[in-house]
């Protein structure tokens, strides 16, 4: 059941459907996902477990238990059917069972087998498994951001949990699990509950000790119910005695109906699948005929690493086309060889993963044909050899996940002086919710299965870097990740002209890979002195503000238990609420918290604490431990393909998440400061996504408000509050008008208005008509967007980027409507960060065609930081605003407000 909710939601946005209209997402994904298992474990028995909808004797024991589980999604219920429909073609079977889960029935058939001369592999994502684990039963975990699988072995479970798998249960007890709705015991968290457990040796010891325990918080937790401290534990831990299962034999895995699985992956519209299957059928030299006749992916004795096991091609049918490179001398010639190449693909090899710290061991290419190269040497040599091919500015360079190999090749001299063409980012623009991985590419658009890293370097504690690998194992590694980019080229190419989405590939896309491979390597500068200080102030804040809410409650309790809260809140001291969870719990969520603080002081409170409590662990205590021992700055790194409208993402850290909206989160601000010499700049567009609506729209009463430099929100209250054209307007009346132009476009309805200005619904459906007349071509632009996408599938930005709208026909009308909702924002919301990636294209241009030594630092949502050399202070504000402002002509006027300080709060 895990791998059906993880297809779903991994195709969730990609909206796959087959000719008949089905939604076809979680039955690809997991089809995948499982024929890779196949591919890789070669098992001879398998079986799938299933959850039924009867009430388990879980619930029997806890009416609570998974009680506040969203339903299943729709998507998912329409395609069970079909992947059991699946796994009786490939001879899989299927096992479910009433009053019990599929996590008992997995638990059963592998526990039957331990200490056997067996193999066993549990495939599930869950982390209870591992309390299973043993001499001979693994756990296959799937990978959370990328293809394949962790093997957990008794090692294994140690170094996740703390203690062996014999302890696991008592370990989860302690933790307790708010995804099935298992209450752990108050004070003891994931760190503390191994150290426990490991000093008393079980739950039961440390329950018999706890009147002795020296910390309150847990004697208390662990004193308060002990019972419901071991009903816990009956929910959480795996039955191994569900009768009436199949046997071993009756697990037996015969291998696939081809011929029937191709017929059925062609229904659901699987080309690359179907003609795997097809070739299978035929008896292809990719999948022999085993014994029996039979048609079978793994030929009786077939070494994994020899002949492919698997449909796809690998990489015997090539690899006498890729050398190693490993002399000064056969480098040079290989410069020479290359020097006429339209097209270079290149791909660094590195000792790690953060581009400013790693190594730099060797280069990859690849210039079409059958043919790669890697070159190995050392890094300063290879640099002043490898230079003359990335100096023509005539020639496209290819590469995957390109910003990493930039930020490689900038630290070492050298920059592409051509366009750039990224394989990642174009596969992202093609079909935002597939997996970008290359590897996944690969057998997804060229039926070519890449040898995996962990062949190489190994997985968990056991890792290795690339230096530590042979180089002639890493020479055709690399060659091969360089071939096949260059393959991944040529068909994405082709596939951005069918989708017309050269221009914003080209124009935008691409050429802001580089942009962000330089703002990423110059990082910015943190004040660690005001930090540390601020940390203190928050933490004190903290204190004071407990010892008030203890006082307002009149007993001390845990301000972290919502259910401790509740009944604070609720029952001690009486506050009126009708919401509890789905527990039965009282609900004190932030919207609950936030509609009674106007009137009770208590909430009021509690929010404040829990405003301190984030910033403190989240920002102030968080962000210095992220400067870099490099150059003592903080590299945030900017994702182009995560948001589904276009906009960048911002991790590790999220710089796009500082507060702004209170006072002590604008103080973090603060602590983003100019390097000596320099200031901080801070530019940020003025409302430009209702300019873009006025574009998109062409409406002209709101087009010409913008002409005239008008406070929008001001002459749209004039227009709802029939005000006259000159009239001032008041603070209340400006906050209603900004809901309006902020929510009315977004698809907020008459009753969302009404809970946001706190008016009726019928008050709320009159401004909304009221707005309409005002604007009516906006009003025409939503109703035909939606028709426009319920039409095509998808919805396009001002660049031409789009997104597929799944849901636009679902018959659920929550589903539905909130896919509309989707469908009319997207395109706003994408344009304007179109917009701002042009912007910051042609800042980096000027910048550099001008020779200036300030540079740009950060881009939060619609706001560039720059930092500015004392000395050209005035002349990149000038340039800042000219080409802000100029980024693109949406016939309506954009407007840059600009701000100069030592500090990224006092800059803006």
């Amino acid at each position: 059941m895990a791998l059906t909710y993880r297809a779903h939601f991994a195709f969730v946005n990609a909206n796959l459907r087959n000719a008949e209209g089905l939604n076809t997402g979680p039955v690809f994904g997991f089809a995948n996902t499982l024929i890779r298992l196949m591919d890789t474990e070669r098992p001879t028995h398998i079986v799938v477990a299933w959850d039924t909808h009867v009430p388990t004797f879980r619930h029997h024991l806890d009416p609570l238990y998974k009680a506040q589980r969203p339903p299943q999604p729709e998507e998912i219920r329409e395609a069970i059917p079909r992947i059991k429909e699946m796994l009786g073609l490939m001879r899989i079977a299927s096992v479910e069972q009433d009053g019990v889960e599929a996590d008992d029935i997995l638990g059963t058939l592998a526990w039957r087998h331990r200490d056997q001369d067996i193999e066993v592999f549990m495939v599930t994502p869950d982390k209870d498994f591992m309390q299973l684990v043993s001499a001979n039963i693994c756990q296959l975990k799937p990978r959370q951001k990328e293809e394949g699988f962790d093997r957990i072995d008794r090692d294994g479970v140690t170094a996740y949990f703390g203690v062996p798998p014999e302890q696991v249960v008592d370990v989860l007890t302690l933790i307790g699990d708010s995804s099935d709705n298992v209450p752990g015991v108050p004070g003891i968290g994931k760190k503390g509950a191994p150290d426990l457990i490991r000093e008393y040796g079980s739950l039961d010891a440390l329950i018999h000790a706890a009147p002795g325990l020296s910390a309150k918080r847990v004697r208390e937790g662990l004193l308060a119910d002990p019972d419901r401290v071991r009903l816990s534990k009956q929910l959480v831990t795996i039955k191994t005695d569900v009768a009436g299962l199949l046997s071993l034999d009756g697990s037996a895995w015969p291998g696939w109906d081809a011929p029937a699985l191709a017929s059925y992956f062609g229904r659901m519209g699987f080309k690359t699948l179907t003609r795997r299957f097809t070739d299978v059928a035929r008896g292809s030299a990719a999948a022999p005929v085993g014994s029996g006749g039979q048609p079978d992916l793994f030929a009786s004795g077939t070494p994994t690493q020899g002949r492919s096991i698997t449909p796809w091609a690998t990489i015997d049918s090539i690899k006498d086309g890729f050398s190693l490179i490993d002399t000064p001398e056969a480098a040079m010639s290989l410069v020479d060889e290359l020097a006429d190449m339209p097209v270079l693909c290149f791909d660094t090899e590195t000792t790690g993963v953060n581009p400013l710290e790693a190594e730099w061991l060797g280069l990859a290419l690849s210039a079409g044909g059958e043919r790669a190269w890697y070159v190995a040497l050392d890094a300063a040599v290879m640099a002043q050899i490898v230079q003359p091919l990335f100096q023509r500015p005539d020639r496209l360079y290819v590469g995957h996940n390109l910003k990493y190999d930039l930020v490689i090749l900038t630290r070492h001299g050298i920059r592409p002086a051509g366009p750039l063409f990224d394989t990642m980012i174009a596969a992202g623009l093609v079909d935002p919710g597939q997996a970008l991985g290359m590897d996944a590419l690969s057998r997804r658009y060229l039926d070519y299965d890449p040898i995996p890293i962990e062949r190489l370097i190994g997985s968990g504690k056991q890792q290795k870097t690339m230096k530590e690998v042979p180089v002639e194992d890493v020479a055709t590694y690399a060659a091969e990740d360089a071939w096949v980019t260059y393959r991944l080229y040529e068909t994405l190419d082709a596939m951005l002209i069918q989708d017309e989405l050269v221009d914003i590939a080209r124009n935008i896309e691409f050429p802001l890979v580089p942009v962000l491979a330089d703002m990423e390597r110059w990082g910015v500068l943190l004040d660690l002195e005001r930090l540390t200080v601020f940390s203190k102030e928050l933490g004190d804040a903290m204190i004071e503000l407990e010892g008030k809410i203890f006082e307002l409650a009149g007993t001390p309790f845990n301000l972290n238990s919502p259910a401790q809260l509740g009944d604070i809140l609720f029952k001690r001291m009486g506050i009126p609420t009708g919401r509890k969870t789905a527990t039965g719990q009282y609900s004190t969520s932030e919207d609950v918290l936030q509609a009674l603080a106007g009137r009770y002081e208590m909430p009021a409170r509690i929010l404040e604490y829990r405003m301190l409590s984030k910033l403190k662990s989240t920002y102030v205590d968080a962000l210095p431990r992220q400067v870099s021992a490099v150059d003592g700055r903080i590299h945030t790194s900017y994702n182009q393909a995560v948001a589904a409208t276009g906009r960048l993402a911002s991790s590790n850290p999220n710089l796009q998440n500082i507060p702004i909206r209170t006072e002590k989160g604008r103080e973090i601000r603060k602590a983003f400061i100019a390097a000596p010499g320099f200031k901080l700049l801070s530019a940020d567009y003025s409302q430009i996504e209702l300019r873009v609506i006025a574009a998109i729209s062409g409406d002209g009463n709101m087009k010409e408000a913008f002409v005239r430099d008008e406070d929008i929100h001001a002459s749209t209250a004039r227009a709802l509050f029939n005000l006259p054209a000159d009239a001032d307007v008041d603070r209340e009346s400006r906050r209603k008008a900004k809901e309006v132009n902020f929510g009315i476009p977004y698809g907020v309805s008459a009753f969302g208005l009404a809970g946001r200005l706190d008016i009726s619904n019928s008050e709320g459906k009159a401004i909304i008509d009221a707005y309409f007349d005002r604007f009516p071509k906006i009003k025409a632009y939503m109703d035909e967007t939606v028709v426009f996408a319920r039409e095509h599938g998808y919805v396009k930005t001002l660049g031409g980027r789009r997104r597929y709208i799944k849901d636009i026909h679902a018959s659920n009308v929550n589903a539905r409507q909130f896919a509309e909702r989707t469908a009319i924002n997207t395109p706003i919301q994408g344009s304007a960060a179109d917009l701002i990636k042009l912007a910051m294209i042609r800042l980096d241009r000027r910048f550099r065609h001008d020779g200036l030594s300030s540079r740009m630092l950060l881009q939060v949502h619609d706001e560039l930081v720059f930092e500015v050399f004392d000395a050209e202070t005035d002349r990149v504000m000038a340039i800042v605003k000219e080409e802000m402002e100029s980024a693109m002509d949406i016939g309506v006027p954009l407007k840059a407000d600009m701000g100069v300080a030592d500090n990224w709060l006092d800059a803006h």
